[in-house]
């Protein structure tokens, strides 16, 4: 029998407009103000780290249920649409009251995405919106985007601290992952290093992005790191041991077991804790903590076929690391994994159409599959 999963927390629709033509070196060359840019169909999907997570696990194989949050208007119908589609509707929560949330992607080719967000129902779920018997169940709690859900982030943290609290009493393992802040939002204005400082010890798995990780730890930083790039993608002007390493090891202080970083089309940053730490992950994971223990490296992406957009890359990434660790796969196996996932990924406009199962993934990349090596990101 599978061992059971859910994955709670932000959903939305995603609209995408489809951007034609040559890249752009900086996203001023393509939205000027008074300027008309043609654009063709709009994709639209659903996003956030319900759908895109979820429906991922649930691609890849794995025993998943869906908890988020939706309104009772035309965009949550859509929504609901969809995951009818796979089977993951049943666990959704409609209010009446609020709206759904949304997702403008400006996903112009040759620069990292723009989202213009509206958080709607996602501001008031709650840790009770997840129910007890499903947790009792759970092998593996997963959450994402606590920075686009307003009751996760205000009071310190408190909700969302409870929440990963209870998952961890309940005996799940717990997953947690991150999204872009904006430093002018509410959500920016939170002091996500004493969050981070309280709920990690609750985190089995993290999974954070290296901007949103640097931003919630260090302000300073994240902001030199901003002026440094000039509106180019941050990770090509990042330097794994000076700029990664230490974020990496502050989250492993803090009590971080498994650690992933997200460092975009460059790769993955992973490290591990010792024997003792892993063995206080939920024990229904079935983790081997001998041969997950006092890791580190960084995997680097598969090149992919082609690059459409980078919606959705990093969530699926996640889902194809968590689904190996749940089916039992290897360190090095469930990392080569992860990367294919977000390498698939990016061949269609949303997070979904261009994934691959393991087992056509496994073989590209038994067959020597090439990994990037033009990227600046340096190792």
């Amino acid at each position: 029998m599978k061992k059971k999963v859910i994955v709670a927390g932000h959903i939305c629709l995603d609209i995408t407009p489809v951007f034609s033509g040559k890249k752009a070196a900086q996203f001023g060359d393509i939205l000027t103000p008074g300027k008309l840019v043609n654009v063709g169909r709009a994709d639209v999907h659903t996003g956030g780290a319900v759908a895109n997570t979820g429906l991922a696990m649930k691609f890849f194989g794995a025993d998943v249920s869906l908890m988020g949050k939706i309104g009772g208007d035309p965009f949550g119908e859509m929504v609901c649409n969809v995951l009818k589609s796979y089977d993951a509707e049943s666990r959704m929560l409609i209010s009446k009251q609020e709206s759904t949330s949304y997702s403008v992607v400006l996903a112009v080719p040759g620069i990292d995405r723009v989202f213009l967000h509206n958080p709607g129902a996602n501001d008031s779920f709650r840790a009770e919106d997840i129910p007890q018997n499903e947790l009792e169940e759970a092998a593996l709690f997963h959450f994402g985007y606590p920075p686009l859900m307003r009751a996760m982030y205000e009071n310190e943290g408190a909700e969302l601290i409870k929440l990963m609290k209870r998952a961890k009493e309940y005996g799940a393992a717990t997953s947690l992952d991150f999204a872009a802040i904006d430093p002018d939002s509410e959500a920016g204005g939170a002091d996500w290093a004493h969050i981070l400082e309280k709920v990690i010890p609750d985190v089995d798995i993290l999974v954070p992005s290296v901007e949103e990780l640097c931003f919630m730890l260090d302000h300073e930083k994240f902001f030199f790191w901003q002026k440094k790039a000039d509106g180019r993608d941050i990770t090509e002007i990042l330097d794994i041991e000076k700029d990664v390493k230490p974020l990496a090891d502050r989250c492993m202080e803090l009590g971080a077991k498994i650690l992933l970083i997200k460092c975009g089309a460059p790769g993955i940053y992973y490290q591990t804790g010792g024997i003792q730490t892993l063995e206080k992950i939920g024990e229904k994971l079935e983790l081997d903590a001998q041969q997950w223990a006092d890791l580190s490296g960084f995997e680097r992406s598969y090149v992919p076929e082609r690059v459409l957009s980078g919606t959705g890359a990093g969530d699926t990434s996640i889902a194809a690391f968590l689904t190996a660790v749940l089916d039992g796969y290897t360190p090095e196996m469930s990392m080569h994994l992860a990367a294919a996932a977000g390498a698939s990924c990016v061949t269609a406009y949303d997070a979904l159409s261009g994934l691959e199962p393991f087992a056509r993934l496994e073989c590209k990349i038994g067959n020597g599959w090439k990994k990037t090596v033009d990227n600046k990101m340096r190792i």
